[in-house]
């Protein structure tokens, strides 16, 4: 018997492997604390700006991956991804989180979740991209999953900050501060969705939309080559990155959303189809990041720290891959119209990878808290919310990052339409035309370049 296809793919793992083997504690070709010149906190806004540049590119790419107009025209299911579903993730990741590490505080917990509900668009693309999903993952499915890790990346300030700005103002009976839970609420309003999230959303969509009509623009007049013509959505993801650096919004949101609106009428990304300069430098960047995670990763923390044993890092590692996402998913699945069975929805509910993005709000997270507990008034609480992040976190990715090549997908879920299909004793074997090969009409038992799948029986299509 055959089990359940699993995504073949596990670059990001190897990646993550060669991190550690040349690490200072290996082979040392890679010395990241001396890069930072032995500043710890240096290096922490290295790891930040470097998953941000990842995110950033990434985001743009899976916005135009999208069909034009998609996110107004799925905007049903993607409110219930990004509304009841993440925050149901968050608070099962948090519960979770506070049931295993011991003497947390539930608004802790909180902060820790925040960092761990987004799904990671970086490692989603192994599933929803390339060989393993054109022979497993139904398109429409394909493109929700993207939609959903492109737009729940940049909204999980909201989460994070509501847990942050409440530890601020009311923990330790918000020493240092003024205002308490009231002036918590109001910056987690003003700043945190008005400023960071609405303005994000805006200017994503009108820098996008203002994008694509310059390009319209120097295209006709053939100012543009092709090749800068290709390497435009990296341009436009740094631009953003830049811009919304400056002004210190959610960049990551609205590359997502300049994506979106840069490939709204569909010019762009009908160009670009068949383009293997963007996947390629895409891929070179999330390579490295993995590498970079893997030389850096607090591995020693694991095992000696004062917030958690390994033993339950290990447990709450495990209660996480199974029940951040499935249960809900799997509940809800029948008002997603992409999700049509229930394998697939536990296809949908297991795979929610925990990956940069996590990284990225880790970091967001010890910046805030370090202003707290380093700055006028000592605040040991801020300070064991830092450590508790670090290794929690990293913990966490690490096990994503292990499991996901092994992670089991549905069967495939749509049986190809193909006249011959009733001979295949699997009803999903993947078969070239009989054409697509001329030299070989009696049989399709050759190996075929484009799915890797030989055929090993006559094909049945009538012959001339």
């Amino acid at each position: 018997m055959h089990g359940p296809p699993t995504n073949d793919d596990p670059a990001s793992v190897i990646s993550l492997l060669a991190g550690v083997v040349f690490s200072p504690p290996a082979t040392n070709f890679i010395r990241p604390l001396e890069y930072a010149n032995g500043d710890k906190i240096a290096l922490e806004q290295i790891t930040l700006d470097f998953s941000r540049l990842v995110l950033g590119v990434q985001l743009v790419l899976a916005g135009v991956q999208l069909p034009s107009r998609y996110l107004r025209r799925e905007w049903k299911s993607l409110a219930l991804l990004l509304g009841p579903i993440m925050t149901t993730m968050w608070m099962c990741s948090s519960l979770l989180i506070w049931a295993t590490v011991p003497h947390l505080p539930f608004l802790h917990a909180l902060a820790v979740g925040a960092c761990v509900t987004p799904t990671d668009p970086v490692l989603s693309n192994t599933i929803v991209k390339g060989k393993f999903a054109d022979k497993n993952v139904p398109k429409e499915l394909q493109k929700i999953i993207i939609a959903e890790s492109g737009a729940n990346d940049g909204l999980g300030y909201p989460f994070l900050f509501v847990a942050l700005y409440l530890i601020k103002y009311t923990g330790e009976g918000g020493i240092g501060q003024t205002g308490g839970a009231g002036t918590a609420m109001e910056l987690w309003f003003y700043e945190t969705w008005a400023y960071t999230i609405i303005l994000s959303v805006v200017y994503g969509a009108v820098v996008g939309w203002s994008a694509n009509k310059l390009l319209h623009w120097a295209e006709e007049r053939r100012f543009v080559d092709r090749e800068s013509f290709l390497v435009f959505a990296i341009a436009l993801a740094l631009f953003i990155l830049g811009t919304c650096g400056m002004i210190g919004t959610d960049d990551v949101l609205a590359c997502f959303i300049a994506g979106n609106a840069f490939t709204w009428d569909d010019w762009f990304r009908l160009e670009t189809l068949d383009d293997s300069l963007q996947p390629t430098i895409d891929m070179l960047l999330n390579l490295s990041v993995f590498l970079w995670y893997g030389a850096t990763c607090p591995w020693a923390s694991f095992l000696n720290n004062n917030v958690v044993p390994l033993y339950r890092l290990v447990f709450l590692g495990i209660l996480i891959l199974g029940f951040r996402r499935l249960p809900v998913v799997f509940a809800m699945h029948k008002f997603i119209h992409q999700i049509e069975e229930k394998r697939q929805a536990v296809f949908v509910g297991f795979f929610g990878p925990i990956g940069v993005s996590a990284i990225f709000y880790l970091y967001i997270g010890r910046e805030f808290l370090h202003e707290l507990y380093a700055g006028d008034v000592h605040r040991p609480d801020a300070e064991a919310l830092a450590e508790t992040l670090d290794v929690v976190v990293w913990f966490l990715v690490i096990c994503s990052i292990v499991s996901l090549p092994s992670s089991p997908s549905t069967p495939p879920l749509t049986p190809l339409d193909r006249p011959w299909d009733k001979y295949s004793p699997w009803k999903t074997r993947l078969l070239p035309p009989a054409n697509y090969f001329p030299s070989a009409r009696l049989y399709a038992g050759v190996w075929d370049r484009r799915y890797r799948r030989a055929a090993l029986f006559p094909d049945p299509s009538p012959q001339p």
